[in-house]
């Protein structure tokens, strides 16, 4: 019977065991959020990204992650996609794709002209 409880202990979700997570907060339309926030225990990250618009990031309920739930906490966001995590800080803004190109061709570059 002990061994039961044991494993049922270690099976606890992270709003059970009362542990909190941190997200960003912010609302903007560079993607370039470093505001942090510390979430309650039953909080998850949120991104919700406006169709030719504003990004949110933000602690929420993680019950209250749902696109009918969503439409009614912005209403004044018509169309959009949206991502719940719930690890800290996983809804950071994903990695410039124009950064990397950059990177790579500015590295092919300094190649050439050690090579010639």
């Amino acid at each position: 019977m002990q061994n039961q409880a044991a494993s049922a202990q270690m099976k606890q979700t992270p709003a059970e065991s009362g542990s909190a997570i941190r997200c960003y907060s912010c609302k903007d339309y560079t993607g370039s959020c470093t505001k942090q926030r510390d979430c309650t225990y039953d909080d998850a990250c949120l991104t919700l990204v406006e169709r030719g618009g504003m990004t949110y990031r933000k602690c929420l309920k993680y019950t209250e992650c749902e696109r009918g739930r969503l439409g009614q906490m912005f209403p004044q966001v018509s169309s959009f996609t949206f991502r719940c995590c719930n690890s800290d800080l996983c809804n950071s803004a994903p990695s410039s794709a124009a950064g990397s190109v950059i990177g790579l061709l500015a590295s092919v570059l300094v190649m050439w002209w050690c090579v010639h």
